[in-house]
């Protein structure tokens, strides 16, 4: 099994081409970012990703977390491996430097997260699930809180949870039924809380948790619900950890992936939580999390693609079995074969399309939070709610696929756990399940993002993307040409799918949630698309100017035409799927299932 390498290139070719770094660079507060030191961060990240992380990834899989009365022991490295990464002050890159983070912008921490999910993407998932915490904090915490909990959980000495689903709600957190009474300045929370990544661990020496409960008295479902930091310990006045909290870990699940991440059963037993913010709003503010994980998530997506890409890769170019197609007496290595060409051509071609759109997102969330004009800020935050549930939906199924092609590269060595190929497919497949399922984003997509504002926002995305297609069509070359071509189809079909989304959603709303999986993965290979033929354009004028890496640029140049000939020529047939399906999805009673 090879370990990772980080995809500098492309990530500094993305961050300068297309999400536009020197754009950044200029916002308020972003001042002191440069290419130049945005390279220091991703070298020092890429060494710290491959050097220590990577070679942990497949030993604590088959280690796993242990769980044994109500402790849980994190496989070996990984508290060493913790410490190295709190003390090098990576945990406190995203938080804003008021509270003892680093404040660095998005576009920054983005491929920086991305190398982390790549090398150990158990590991990675306690630092993801900190972040949002710390966020939510921020935004909606007390200044007491936010003065007793942020530096510790910013430096990583303690970390943070999201305590969402319960046994009998799964995704419908209207259903929760765990109870908050007050008592004096705090509340007692008491249920049982399931699925709660590190949920208890023994890498840092507190956990804040934030926990979904409803007081008395509060309204049925989700308009009931309020939000309550519920710490391991009790933190004392002075900030010294004083008793035990009623929170126990009754159990860890037994899962088909990420085996080193601890997915933990909690039980609250009268246990002391404060509020955060006010009664009831506790869904609204759980928001703000589930929003930066569920972008994360969807960069876990990326992340496998990329780790299993570069492993069918190596194998392929060192694997002989037999000879050449075109003739020739002796074997040749696999990567000779046109269909294992192929396979790692849709494999790379689809994770730069996704590294792409995602740091191009990310770039647009700084805008959203940071652009001195208010309009501005707002087109960007429009842009960035329409993406989420297309970065998390549509880059996870595509994780899947990459990382089971990853196998078939390898053929039956890939179905063996030894090489390592079988992993990145048992860890990516929980991606498109948790944070809300491919069909729950999809939803999102239709009804929160394109119904709700009559498509407006898609629709001045694809003028945006018209544009490129115009500037595709002047750009000489077979190549060029075969892209314009496909990408002006793919448009067409998004066009369609987005003005009948926006008629069906008010007409017959069933038709509209049977099209919305196909949808969402019609706008992701779009979107894909654009940054792909964005890229090519770039790549076309810098070798016209001759200017840096030629043999870079040649690459993009195919790797976009390998992307609209294999992957933009499904968006025609998904807008088929999409307006046509529906008949078929609710054709059957229930008793004829």
């Amino acid at each position: 099994m090879s370990e990772y390498k980080a995809p500098l290139r492309d990530m500094h070719f993305v961050l300068q081409e297309l999400a536009g770094l020197a754009e950044i660079a200029k916002l308020p507060g972003c001042e002191e970012i440069n290419a130049e030191l945005v390279d220091q961060i991703l070298e020092e990240s890429a060494k710290f990703a491959s050097g220590v992380l990577s070679p942990l990834n497949k030993p604590a899989d088959k280690e796993g977390s242990k769980w044994d009365k109500g402790s849980v022991t994190t496989p070996k490295g990984f508290k060493e491996a913790y410490r190295q990464f709190v003390e090098a002050g990576w945990n406190a890159l995203q938080a804003p430097a008021e509270h003892g983070g680093q404040g660095l912008p998005k576009i920054v921490s983005t491929p920086v997260v991305e190398m982390w999910k790549s090398a150990n993407l158990s590991f990675s998932l306690v630092t993801m699930l900190t972040a949002g915490a710390v966020e939510a904090l921020i935004l909606r915490g007390t200044e007491e809180q936010k003065k007793q909990y942020l530096p510790k959980m910013i430096a990583g000495s303690w970390t943070g949870t999201m305590n969402l689903t319960e046994p009998q709600a799964g995704s419908d957190l209207g259903l929760v039924r765990t109870r908050a009474v007050s008592e004096g300045d705090h509340y007692r929370v008491s249920g049982q809380k399931i699925f709660i990544t590190y949920g208890e661990h023994d890498l840092a020496e507190n956990i804040v948790h934030l926990v979904l409960a409803r007081v008395e008295g509060a309204p049925e479902g989700v308009r009931g619900i309020s939000m309550f930091l519920v710490p391991k310990f009790l933190v004392n006045a002075d900030g010294s950890l004083g008793h035990r909290n009623g929170v126990q870990c009754a159990s860890i699940e037994h899962k088909l992936g990420i085996h080193a991440s601890p997915t933990a059963v909690l039980v609250y037993e009268n246990a002391v939580g404060y509020l955060v913010g006010e009664e009831n709003r506790g869904l609204e503010y759980m928001f703000i999390m589930m929003n930066l994980a569920r972008f994360a998530v969807g960069m876990e997506g990326l992340a496998i693609s990329e780790r299993a890409y570069q492993q069918a890769l190596a194998y392929a170019k060192e694997r002989v079995q037999s000879r050449d197609v075109a003739g020739g007496g002796k074997a040749v290595t696999i990567i000779h074969h046109p269909d294992v060409r192929r396979m790692l051509m849709s494999m790379k071609s689809q994770t730069e399309a996704m590294r792409a759109l995602g740091y191009v997102v990310a770039a647009a969330v700084d805008k959203s939070l940071r652009h001195p004009d208010k309009d501005e800020r707002a087109r960007n935050q429009a842009f960035v709610d329409l993406m989420i549930p297309i970065v998390k939906g549509w880059f996870t199924e595509t994780g899947i696929e990459v990382a089971s092609t990853g196998i078939q590269v390898h053929g039956g060595m890939g179905f063996i756990e030894e090489t390592g190929a079988a992993q990145h497919l048992r860890d990516a497949r929980i991606t498109t399940i948790y944070e809300g399922t491919t069909g729950i984003q999809a939803n999102d997509l239709i009804g929160r993002k394109i119904a709700r504002e009559g498509g407006a926002t898609a629709k001045e995305v694809i003028t945006v993307m018209r544009a490129v297609e115009a500037d595709l069509s002047k750009a000489a070359g077979e190549d060029m040409a075969a892209t314009r071509e496909a990408f002006s189809a793919a448009l067409t079909a998004a066009e369609d799918c987005v003005s009948w989304m926006v008629i069906t959603y008010g007409n017959d709303i069933k038709a509209a949630h049977a099209g919305a999986v196909p949808f969402l993965k019609l706008m992701g290979i779009v979107c894909g698309g654009w940054q792909m033929a964005r890229a090519a354009l770039v790549a076309k004028q810098r070798l016209s100017e001759g200017k840096g890496d030629k043999s870079f640029y040649e690459a993009k140049i195919k790797t976009a035409r390998f992307y609209a000939d294999h992957v933009l020529t499904q968006a025609p047939a998904l807008r088929n799927t999409i307006v046509h399906g529906a008949a078929g999805v609710m054709a059957l009673p229930e008793e004829q299932f």
